[in-house]
């Protein structure tokens, strides 16, 4: 079923690239190969089936007609070897580690702002930062308990961070339910390969919740916020509140009393001491932020400033997912940890400075622009693709607001072998793993892969038309793999410094984002 397959000269998740081959895929490799057309092709179509069935579905906002839809479910793999997640999961747990650093620092001495490492306006300027936070201690100096990080791995083999998601990342419900989709649609395929399981990750986030609750609820009462049923997520509020085994409650639930949370019940008023929330700031509290909210708690954020109350994540982490901000985290991870990055970001240009907007305006036809404050792929002008007259339009809107854009160079994203009407044929894809901090940080093996269905598009989101796969780690490598020395599939290495003082270190400025509410996956 693989003989014709090609690449099209694109990094490959299962045969790997030039000088650089995926020997950890070999088993999947033959598996699939011997898997006969007909039969994938029913076996995907039940698949989609069940997962409509279920209810596995999404609301896309921007289109008036639509209620809900699956994600389109990809039934081929996406394989990472058990080294490569190592390493992976390492980055992911530097990042979390030096963006809840900065994000203390921010909301205390401001230290970072103080030596010119992060620009003071771009931070104290964004609308995303909350002068209320400022001076607040949260527990164990975790702001962001639940992050996605969005990655992608360039036509070298080499992974990078393309965008943080620190408010209120998306999609890990499609990771678990994928896995178990292919579970009982492909066990012969799965049988003896040694992969990660995925299906903890309720049971992780629940401990968290449990242990950044107030040190005086010694049975901590979990619940879940969402803002109904009308939003884009909800399926994952339903799961997620399942897989933690708490209530799924909305803003009219809950009531605060003598600056403590209440969840409404048929037997009276119960405590709640820890909220996973899946509302955004503006829209928590009509007392302290957007008074025009209807879904939050009157009176939720001045029990979260007296610590009667555990918000997750913490109140004003989008001023750490900003597309701009994100420019400078490897100068955040040298600054606070004396390392280098482990994930290097794609090289970013931030248009509000002078001479990004220059470099960017000149070489419009070859950079992916992007504004900040968006998610979900909206608003991106793909340079290479489009057209001239969406250029001219792109280039107008940089000239009238530059601080809302920046710019990266169009990155050959990976492909990995999709299921499609004809056969089987490469589309791109990216990871979002996903990481769970309370005292400590915990990486969900894997994350979400995302595939940009439409033949030759480059943009993945859901949103978009994108779909998923199921992402399995490895347990092993085996041997063959093992033996292998470190390629170009991999990342550095951290670099810890020999003086530990914190200072700004060197390194290139870079640049990202978000919108209030949910992370559009």
């Amino acid at each position: 079923m693989l003989a014709s397959y090609d690449a099209n000269g694109f990094y490959d998740e299962l045969f790997g690239g030039p000088g650089n081959p995926a020997l950890h895929t070999d088993p999947i490799r033959s598996r699939l190969g011997d898997l006969d057309f007909s039969d994938l092709k029913r076996r995907a179509r039940d698949a989609e089936r069940e997962l409509y069935n279920l209810g596995i579905t999404f609301l896309v906002y921007s289109e008036a007609r639509a209620v809900d839809r699956i994600l389109p479910f990809d039934v081929i793999p996406r394989i990472i070897s058990a080294a490569e997640w190592a390493r992976l999961e390492a980055g992911v747990q530097q990042r979390v580690k030096a963006l809840n650093l900065f994000l203390h620092d921010i909301y205390h001495d401001q230290k970072i702002l103080k030596d010119g490492i992060v620009p003071a306006d771009l931070v104290l300027g964004n609308h995303n930062f909350r002068p209320q936070m400022i001076g607040l201690d949260v527990p164990f100096g975790t702001y962001i308990h639940i992050m996605g990080v969005d990655l992608v791995r360039d036509d070298a083999g080499t992974f990078r961070v393309l965008e943080d998601n620190g408010r209120v990342p998306s999609g890990v419900s499609y990771v678990v339910e994928n896995r178990h989709m292919m579970m009982r649609a492909f066990p012969d395929l799965m049988s003896d390969i040694g992969i990660r399981p995925v299906d903890n990750y309720g049971v992780k986030l629940l401990e968290a919740m449990c242990e950044i609750a107030p040190a005086d609820a010694t049975d901590p009462h979990v619940a879940l916020l969402s803002p109904g049923p009308y939003n884009s997520a909800y399926f994952e509020h339903i799961f997620l509140a399942r897989e933690m085994g708490v209530p799924l409650v909305e803003g009219r639930d809950l009531v605060v009393q003598n600056d403590r949370v209440y969840m409404r019940t048929t037997n009276g008023l119960e405590r709640v001491d820890a909220l996973y929330r899946r509302v955004g700031d503006d829209f928590l509290d009509p007392l302290a932020f957007n008074p025009d909210s209807c879904l939050g708690v009157p009176g939720i954020f001045e029990a979260y400033r007296k610590g009667n109350v555990a918000l997750a994540n913490a109140i004003g982490t989008g001023v750490a997912d900003d597309k701009a901000v994100y420019a400078y985290v490897p100068r955040m991870i040298r600054y606070y940890l004396g390392e280098e990055a482990i994930i290097p970001n794609v090289e970013t240009h931030i248009c509000r400075e002078p001479e990004a907007l220059k470099y960017t305006l000149d070489n419009l036809d070859r950079l992916v622009v992007k504004p900040v404050g968006e998610a979900g792929g909206y608003g991106i002008t793909i340079g290479p693709m489009a057209s001239k007259a969406e250029l001219e339009d792109c280039r107008a809107k940089l000239l009238a607001d530059p601080a809302n854009y920046i710019s990266q160079p169009m990155v050959a994203l990976s492909v990995c072998p999709t299921l499609v009407d004809g056969g089987i044929e490469p589309r791109h894809v990216d990871l979002r793993p996903f990481a769970i901090t309370a005292r400590d940080t915990w990486v969900l093996p894997g994350g979400l892969s995302r595939v940009a269905l439409k033949k030759g598009t480059l943009i993945v989101n859901s949103s978009q038309g994108g779909g998923s796969k199921d992402t399995w780690v490895l347990e092993s490598d085996g041997p063959a793999v093992a033996a292998l020395d470190d390629g170009p599939a991999t990342v550095p290495t951290p670099v810890r410094a020999q003086n530990q003082t914190q200072g700004p270190g060197t390194g290139q400025a870079m640049a990202q984002p978000q919108v209030t509410g949910e992370t559009a996956a």
